[in-house]
């Protein structure tokens, strides 16, 4: 079985705000698009997607980000049946294909038959695989398909899922461009084997969705705690490269934390302490309390920047400010809504576009000069700030890298960093605790509150930091943002545009 066709098409009404500006495929569940865990999980078939609503931003952002061979179609019609006509004239007449609604996410240890995947594998004169129906067994579908029957009743030990596999295209001949797929099965009284998809997660409404846990980690990790050791694995050679730099940063800094770092127990895996603790912007704190943990904070940063000093790499300075900036935001200006506009008007202020002024940025960015890298954190967001029981703060998920440079940077990026979370709210974005609203000649953005906002004076106080240059900084980290965070649509606009409002008040 070699192509898998995806109904992505349906304007996902019943997910709500979640496709107010994408279609339901590129809703992320566990840190990925839908869509994207199919590919994950069949990285070599060939994928046939029918896209309807919101066509053009799913063709961008596949163009985009997605790793394997596929084609997408633009259906017409309405209903479960539209698009699949079209969808079937990409296959040879005999191959053998999956059918599966872009909501479902199978689980990995999920196997297909084994009589299908024989009956696949054998080439003629055999006869070709029979159809078989996934049969949902552990959440409720609209539909049943029983005794070899459909019917429209709510059922979970029989709900039909939205899952099929076919010997040949032969099985859906005279499909209609319109209506429900699973009545017109059931007035051709179709029949199938069954395959329960136990373990499957259906997301069609809000009300599922929002039952998810938020992920604090990257798609590229996977966590895990056994009592007070907590495991940090890779899950993909991005996580793998990220990893082997964060061992080397816990392994260079223990010498000269304190209390500040978790303590590790072995870098490979990284197992560490589990800090029972909330992170910072989960409390709820005076304004006493934070002036207080923002001096500890800083004193600790100060610690690890005093550690040891290198000769500055301007090479490193342009690539951590400039060059990957631009090279993400490379990838997403056909993506975003605007993205072609001198101006976007951004929460009621007219904001430049970075494309048309990006040499102006690369000039203001190069005043910046730096004359020693220090060891530096890299990534000091509240996001990576915990909080013990006794009101300690403890620094974990460090960067490792500054540009081309391992370990050593510019001081300036742990205090945007800290900014970033201070003044940006960037932990509750990171959260998805945002609203984005795209209209037809401007752009809405609000984030939910660290409630930090009001120790601005008091950063710049401590830390001494130029206002310009911090200020600049944490609107190129922003602009930086928006294919660090690909996995959501959302997130990738949003960053761009937050971007752009920091960035009118200092380029």
């Amino acid at each position: 079985m070699e192509y898998i066709i995806v109904q992505a098409g349906g304007k996902g009404t019943r997910l709500g705000y979640l496709t107010k500006n994408k279609p339901k495929a590129l809703v992320p569940v566990d840190n990925l698009p839908m869509l994207f865990h199919l590919f994950r999980k069949y990285p070599e078939k060939r994928f046939i997607i029918i896209a309807d609503y919101h066509r053009e931003v799913l063709r961008e952002y596949l163009s985009s980000f997605a790793k394997v061979k596929y084609q997408v179609v633009d259906s017409e019609g309405t209903g479960t049946s539209t698009g699949i006509r079209q969808a079937l004239e990409l296959i040879p007449p005999s191959a053998p294909f999956m059918l599966v609604w872009s909501d479902l996410i199978l689980p990995e240890g999920l196997e297909l038959p084994e009589e299908y995947e024989k009956s696949v594998s054998l080439a003629a004169p055999y006869p070709l695989p029979q159809d078989y129906i996934g049969i949902s067994r552990t959440f409720p579908c609209r539909w049943s398909y029983r005794d070899g029957q459909f019917t429209e009743e709510r059922s979970q030990e029989y709900g039909v899922a939205g899952f099929f596999l076919f010997g040949s295209k032969g099985s859906l001949d005279g499909v209609p461009e319109n209506g429900e797929l699973v009545r017109w099965m059931q007035a051709r009284q179709m029949k199938f084997r069954e395959f329960g998809l136990a373990g499957t997660r259906e997301f069609g409404i809000l009300k599922e969705y929002e039952k998810l846990e938020r992920e604090k980690c990257r798609p590229f990790n996977r966590i895990t705690t056994d009592g007070d050791v907590l495991t940090k694995e890779a899950v993909d050679e991005q996580g793998k490269e990220l990893a082997v730099r964060e061992c080397k940063w816990y392994e260079k800094a223990k010498e000269n934390s304190g209390q500040i770092l978790p303590h590790i127990y072995s870098t490979d895996p990284l197992k560490m302490e589990y800090i029972k603790g909330k992170n910072i912007y989960e409390n709820q704190l005076s304004h006493a309390e934070k002036r207080g943990i923002l001096e500890t904070l800083i004193q600790a940063l100060r610690q690890l920047h005093q550690t040891e000093q290198v000769e500055a790499d301007s090479f490193s300075m342009k690539e951590a400010y400039y060059g990957k900036t631009m090279e993400r935001l490379s990838k997403i200006e056909d993506l975003v809504p605007f993205g072609r506009d001198r101006r976007i008007r951004v929460n009621g202020k007219s904001c430049r576009n970075i494309f048309f002024h990006k040499r102006k940025l690369e000039r203001k960015l190069e005043q910046i000069s730096c004359k020693a890298f220090h060891f530096i954190h890299g990534d000091c967001t509240f996001s990576n700030l915990m909080l013990r029981e006794n009101g300690m703060p403890v620094l974990i998920d460090p960067r490792g890298y500054f540009g081309y440079t391992e370990l050593y940077g510019d001081v300036r990026y742990d205090w945007a960093k800290l900014y970033y979370s201070i003044v940006g709210n960037y932990d509750q974005f990171n959260l998805k605790n945002f609203r984005l609203d795209i209209g037809a000649d401007e752009v809405t953005l609000q984030i939910d509150s660290n409630h930090w906002e009001d120790m601005e004076e008091d950063f710049f106080e401590l830390t001494g930091a130029d206002r310009g240059e911090i200020r600049l900084l944490h609107a190129v980290i922003w602009l930086s943002l928006t294919t660090y965070a690909w996995q959501d649509y959302d997130s990738v606009c949003g960053a761009f545009y937050n971007g752009l409002y920091y960035l009118e008040d200092v380029l």
